[in-house]
Parts: C-alpha cells; structure tokens; sequence
C-alpha cells in the first residue's frame, strides 16, 4: 500500500493521533485551536524570534497513520554550540515504515537547515512537554505531562535513535501526606523572618505574577541543562487565559524584602475536561468547564523555581507546604509533577520526601543526520 506524505496540513495534523490510536487511550492532545496557536509562525514569539517550524503527516490508502513536527530553535544552538533539529508531537500507528518516513522527512528538512542531529520529542521546548514514555503506560498523564503509547520508542530505536536523557514523572497521594513533614528548622526560620512572604497568586494582577514568575524561572533554572532563558513576550503566550482556570488557592510566590525569590505553579489537571470536549471548542464546552471545576480532584505542578543565590535556604519546603495544605484543604485527592531529570539529585529527593511515587519514565532520542 502507497505511504504518502503531506506537509503543512494542520487538519490532518491534529487528527492524526485520534486516527492512529482511537479514543482508548492515554493519549491527551491540547484544544484545536490551542495547537493551532502554538505553531502560528506570525503569532508565537518563538517562531518570530528564535525558532523556525514545519510538519508532516503520513496518509496510506486514505487514513492519517502519522504526524510529526520538525523544528530549530537557533538561540539554543547559539547558546550551546551545536547545529540540532528537533522533532516533536510525533504519533504513529505501529508501523516502522510510517515511523521511518516521518523521522526521515523531519531529519531531510532539519539538514536543509543546517543541523547535524535530530533529537525529540520537545513540544516545542525544554521549558515545556518533552519526552518519550518508556515506562508507566497504564498511568494516564497530568496537565504538562507528556504521554506516548509503548510502540512509539521501540520505534525510534528500530529507526536508529538512542535514548538520552532520562526523566521520571511523579504522582503525589495528598490524602496520605502530611504537610507539616516539609517543615524543618530552614523552614521554621523563614516563615518567623518578616522579610519573607509567601503569597498566593491571584487572578488580580496575574500577568505581573507571570512577568516576575518568568525572571525567577530564567535565574532559577539558569544552569540546568538545555535551558535557553525566555523572554516575557515567549513565557506570556502560551499563558493566554490561564488566569480562568487556576484555582487561586495552589500557586504561590516567594518574596524576600519585597522581591520575588520563588514561584510555584499549580493548576488543576485539566486532561479530564479536554477528553470530555474531544480536544474542540464547541457549545457544550462551557458545561464540560462548569462540570470539571465542581468536581476536580487532581492538580498538577507547571514549574517550581526559585533563584540559585537562594537555594538551600528551604524555600521550596515552604512553598511545597502550602500547596499540599491548600490541596488538602480544598479536597483534592493527587497532584501530578511534571518531568524531572534523572540528574536532578535535590528534585528527586524532594519527591522522596513528600512519599510521591514515579508515575512515568521518559527519555530524549537522537540521531546524527
């Protein structure tokens, strides 16, 4: 049967995960228009700036049986030295000729850009979801946790991708965790000192929370690997209303003598009102909205920062304290952490602590091109 491959046909795009894998699955996909805004070249200030994009999907005798997205992120380049594409958003149906076709035409577009390796998936950055699940299947993913079936990495291995990079997901029992554990003498101090504030972040004034949130992040996170530092314009977009579905009880800020110093980002997992609305905005969507936010019980951690000239001070305890108190409070069951690298020893020991236990093990593939 005749494998085709079209470029640039966001329809097909969209549709190709629900085509390869049905509806019985783990799988969760951001709202059509959503996905549509993401990779608006003219819109998203990573496009106009930084990055550049295409993608293809994969067609056999009528029916969608892949999707991928290729990209360049030339300030990462810059910043570590090297000439890597990336692929990302890459679904298929269990087939290594379709994988092959897909892989080859990103890793084709991303050598005409001048790059020498092709790694994924990121979906678009390192600062968002990336991965490929390697372990934890049956575990259906929070908000800002990636999730692919188990043929999706057997199928860059046969296409010649090795694994680097390995990364754990974690899912937290809020019923069976004490809150007053995280607090040790560090903790104690700061909470006592008047010069600290732990504020919850509130509808009002939300985009300057945001704006400081994207400062401690860009400090915070400054030495991790792969991170390229982001400007407001690109940490804002993507951010477009979520001030209408936080729950103003679950993020917090930081501060020290009236400066921001930490950021923690909490939101309810949204996954259970995107399956409801089958990924589209459609007239029962504001019912799926009102029904999920009266019955939500799962939340899920966007990002956790704090500035590296504070760090070992026992601000993330503080912060984690709150959180799991105001879960607790508010009748959420669980709460979701989004990806942590296997390098990240102090991160990991956190989720030791608190008795969060691994929900998904992912890695990043690559491939000389």
């Amino acid at each position: 049967m005749t494998l085709t491959l079209r470029e640039g046909d966001f329809d097909a795009f969209f549709e190709a995960p629900f085509a390869c894998y049905g509806h019985a699955t783990h799988f969760v996909s951001p709202m059509k228009g959503d996905l549509a805004r993401a990779l608006d070249a003219a819109k998203n200030p990573l496009f106009r700036n930084f990055a550049r994009r295409t993608w293809f999907t994969a067609h056999r005798e009528g029916r969608i049986v892949g999707r991928i997205l290729a990209h360049v992120h030339d300030a990462a380049n810059q910043r570590f030295g090297q000439q890597r594409g990336y692929f990302g958003l890459f679904d298929c149906i269990d087939d290594v000729a379709v994988a092959q076709a897909l892989l080859d035409a990103a890793a084709d577009w991303a050598r005409r850009q001048g790059c020498d390796e092709l790694a994924g998936s990121f979906n678009l950055t390192i600062t968002q979801m990336i991965g490929i699940v390697t372990d934890g299947f049956a575990h259906a993913p929070y908000t800002y946790q990636e999730y692919t079936p188990p043929h999706i990495a057997r199928l860059l291995v046969a296409c010649g991708f090795e694994p680097f990079f390995p990364m754990r997901t974690f899912e937290l029992d809020v019923r069976g965790c004490d809150p007053e554990q995280l607090i040790g003498d560090k903790q104690r101090a700061l909470l006592d000192d008047p010069a600290w504030q732990f504020t919850p972040i509130r509808r009002r004034g939300f985009e300057q929370r945001l704006r400081q949130a994207c400062a401690v992040l860009n400090d915070g996170f400054a030495d991790n690997p792969m991170f390229v530092p982001l400007t407001e314009e690109e940490f804002l977009y993507p951010c477009a209303g979520m001030m209408w579905i936080i729950d103003q009880r679950l993020s917090y800020v930081a501060s020290c003598n009236g400066e921001p110093v930490g950021v923690l980002l909490c939101v309810p997992d949204l996954n259970p009102f995107l399956r409801a609305t089958g990924f589209r905005l459609k007239l029962a969507t504001l019912w799926h909205l009102l029904r999920f936010r009266a019955g939500r019980k799962r939340a899920a951690i966007i990002f956790f920062s704090v500035r590296r000239e504070f760090h070992g001070l026992g601000v993330n305890g503080v912060m984690l304290h709150r959180l799991l108190a105001a879960l607790r409070g508010a009748g959420y069951t669980h709460l979701g952490v989004s990806w942590i690298s296997e390098s990240n020893g102090a991160s990991l020991r956190q989720m030791e602590k608190i008795g969060a236990s691994p929900l998904h093990r992912l890695n990043l593939f690559r491939k000389a091109i």
